[in-house]
């Protein structure tokens, strides 16, 4: 006929921790500002522990001040020590800079028949050089 009193309170007292759990979970569907604070504040901590990682490689990556100081003052004793080679070297680089940039319309009709038989003429030195 009835149940034993402990168990009927057992039941109650789970009964009302599941409503409390219900009604804490309502309440926190309802408090939408609440939700999309906790939704911006979680996409934020993933932007900054990628921005942290990211940050991390590059400083591993670049070099320090001490290093490209290094760099330029080893590039300056080598400019020094070997004026001619820095000359060739920085001639050769503007030529094929320019070899790489398009020619304009005046080039072509100033340059154009001259530009043709030095690159004939380069054509076949290189292929007397290949045989």
């Amino acid at each position: 006929m009835g149940e034993d009193p402990d168990t009927i309170r057992g039941e109650i007292a789970d009964t009302r921790e599941r409503m409390g759990e219900t009604i804490d979970a309502l309440g926190y569907k309802a408090d939408v500002k609440s939700r999309a604070k906790d939704n911006v504040s979680g996409k934020v901590d993933t932007i900054k522990g990628r921005l942290g990682f990211a940050s991390n490689k590059a400083s591993e990556i670049a070099p320090n001040a001490d290093e490209v100081k290094g760099q330029v003052r080893k590039a300056a004793g080598i400019a020094q020590e070997n004026p001619l080679g820095l000359a060739i070297g920085a001639t050769a680089v503007g030529f094929l800079a320019g070899m790489l940039v398009p020619s304009s319309r005046v080039e072509d009709e100033k340059l154009g028949p001259m530009a043709d038989r030095v690159k004939d003429q380069a054509k076949e030195t290189g292929q007397e050089v290949l045989d």
